[in-house]
């Protein structure tokens, strides 16, 4: 996971692993987690015990994908367009929870026509104000 190295300082999951057993839904994308997360992956494995719904995003069909309620083998590189077209249906059909993204995420701040990239702008996230 090289860009979370250069974003976060760290090249591993951003997570909390034990949050993944309170979870409805878990989409694993482009890993073979139940074989190389083995320890992270029974959290997973808890979830769907409790009836959560696992979804595997991956070319191939691994150990992971045996375990997952819905396997998506996409074709290499069409994840972000397959990602794209997710995000688009789930905004079209307002199947997200609208208080919770509103009151924790920064998904509230709609983008103008101003809106500049950070990486036209030294880093600095567009709209920035000094004063």
């Amino acid at each position: 996971m090289p860009g979370l190295g250069a974003s976060f300082g760290r090249g591993g999951a951003t997570n909390f692993l034990e949050d993944l057993a309170n979870s409805d839904c878990i989409v694993i994308e482009g890993s073979n987690m139940a074989e190389c997360h083995p320890v992270g992956f029974q959290w997973v494995a808890e979830a769907k015990a409790r009836g959560a719904k696992i979804v595997h995003i991956d070319p191939r069909f691994t150990r992971t994908s045996a375990i997952a309620d819905l396997h998506v083998p996409l074709r290499i590189g069409t994840d972000i367009a397959f990602l794209g077209g997710l995000i688009r249906y789930v905004l079209d059909k307002e199947l997200y929870f609208k208080d919770y993204v509103v009151a924790y995420t920064n998904a509230a701040a709609l983008v103008g026509e101003d809106y500049v990239d950070s990486e036209d702008l030294d880093g600095l996230f567009s709209g920035f104000d000094p004063e």
